[in-house]
């Protein structure tokens, strides 16, 4: 929960410190640390297993929370009382960790001017492009897509990123033209 705790507190804006990650990404790491160290005796490819597995599930559900790898070895490694514990490990600690982090994210960030969850915001000084864009958000995805690796960005922050580039540069063209 640690580092959990850095990613929504220290970047927020991170679309791996969201509600969705943290809840979805933690729980499924839980749920498949614990279903891998009930079915593989051996913990060291138990634990091999269940990061891999919780890591794959993650990027194909869109959660990925990178702390979720060190649940799936908690569930794996976690001694005793966690293996007692078994599913309920789930609830308690995982999902009433999560869900109390991400509460505190919320009012903390909120309350320091922050948003959380993160919305894209319009910067603080304007320089809208003269015309309209053409490149629409399915062309920011289609390029994401051919890009090939997770950015650490949201499409909707890049979006505003590279129309408030292009404003910037309009108005440094009009400005050596007069």
């Amino acid at each position: 929960m640690g580092a959990s705790a850095v990613l929504l507190f220290g970047l927020p804006a991170s679309p791996l410190a969201q509600p969705w990650p943290i809840l979805s990404g933690n729980l499924l790491s839980a749920f498949v640390g614990v279903t891998v160290a009930l079915v593989i005796p051996s913990p060291l490819v138990a634990a091999a297993v269940a990061v891999g597995v919780a890591t794959g599930l993650m990027a194909v559900l869109r959660c990925t929370h990178p702390p979720s790898g060190a649940v799936a070895l908690t569930a794996v490694l976690g001694g005793p009382a966690v293996h007692a514990a078994g599913y309920h490990f789930l609830r308690v600690p995982v999902l009433l960790n999560s869900a109390l982090l991400t509460l505190a994210a919320l009012v903390y960030n909120n309350l320091t001017g922050v948003s959380y969850p993160h919305r894209a915001h319009a910067p603080a000084h304007p320089h809208p492009p003269g015309q309209p864009l053409v490149v629409t958000g399915a062309d920011f995805d289609a390029v994401l897509v051919d890009y090939g690796e997770a950015l650490d960005i949201d499409r909707e922050d890049l979006q505003r990123i590279y129309e408030e580039l292009v404003g910037r540069a309009e108005e440094r063209r009009r400005e050596t033209a007069s």
